[in-house]
């Protein structure tokens, strides 16, 4: 199966970002292929035809199956009688006109998971500016697959598992855990039905809110829920990416909100209305 399309969203994104930085004209790149070693390029950017689209490349075969390989970058400066690659792609790299070529890596926990090309028409050397600039567009393809994999691991391990007496067990606590740390995390996601579906699941692990009774904003509820797991208001801000006097804001406005004079009653006040589990 080709790359999810969240992750041909970053790609393509990526891409865009290669050919400004660089002044490159051609670039293309894919994920790797779920359970297989090889990438599927799916998107392309300033190509003049389809010939690589949907090209699977595997590991160790060609310029990008070299660079996943090694996980390292590799580059040509002519790809149709270069001696360092082999040449099992040469006709839809003949096809698109594309002589010098880059290939970069996406490397996430030391595993390849995708590769991005950047490749001229005419045969000359690309410098290490052009391969600097390659590779920190696949550092934010990096960043990204990290963060949606935090998320996605945060998902599956906070399903909440019935207990004789949740709220005195530790399988509650890793519930009440997975809930503030799924909120810290979710306004680090850029892709938006990713963002919902954490949020949706943040909802599922508090429970049903009564149809009357207090309601917070979103960055309140963040910090009552990092206040809930006994952390400073130091920590809650480097924690969510706010400054210390912001945080005091959002906790008074919550406090004022839930009718609440001090932190703890703040925090149990929130959990009686269902707003934290």
């Amino acid at each position: 199966m080709a790359a999810d399309t969240a992750g041909a969203v970053e790609i393509r994104g990526a891409l865009v970002r290669l050919r400004r930085t660089t002044g490159l004209p051609v670039a293309f790149g894919g994920l790797v292929d779920s359970g297989r070693p090889q990438i599927r390029i799916s998107e392309l950017s300033g190509t003049n035809t389809l010939s690589l689209r949907s090209l699977a490349v595997t590991s160790g075969n060609g310029l990008g199956g070299k660079a996943v390989a090694l996980a390292r970058p590799c580059a040509v400066t002519d790809y149709s009688s270069s001696r360092q690659i082999s040449h099992e792609y040469d006709a839809p790299v003949a096809a698109e006109g594309i002589r010098s070529v880059l290939a970069v890596p996406v490397v996430v926990r030391r595993r390849v998971r995708g590769v991005l090309y950047g490749a001229l028409r005419t045969a000359q050397p690309l410098g290490d500016r052009t391969l600097s600039a390659a590779m920190a567009a696949a550092r934010d393809v990096e960043q990204v697959l990290v963060v949606r994999d935090e998320a996605r691991g945060l998902l599956t391990a906070a399903q909440p598992k019935p207990v004789a007496d949740p709220a005195a067990g530790t399988a509650w606590e890793q519930v009440r855990e997975a809930h503030t740390a799924l909120r810290a995390l979710a306004p680090r996601i850029t892709d938006p039905a990713l963002r919902s579906e954490l949020l949706a699941a943040c909802g599922l692990l508090s429970g049903p809110q009564p149809a009357e009774g207090a309601s917070l904003a979103p960055r309140e509820l963040d910090v009552v829920a990092c206040v809930a797991e006994g952390a400073t208001n130091a920590a809650v801000a480097e924690r969510l990416g706010l400054r210390p006097e912001t945080v005091k804001g959002y906790l008074r406005s919550a406090m004022r909100k839930l009718g609440a004079h001090t932190r703890g009653e703040a925090v149990a006040t929130a959990r009686r209305s269902g707003l934290l589990p």
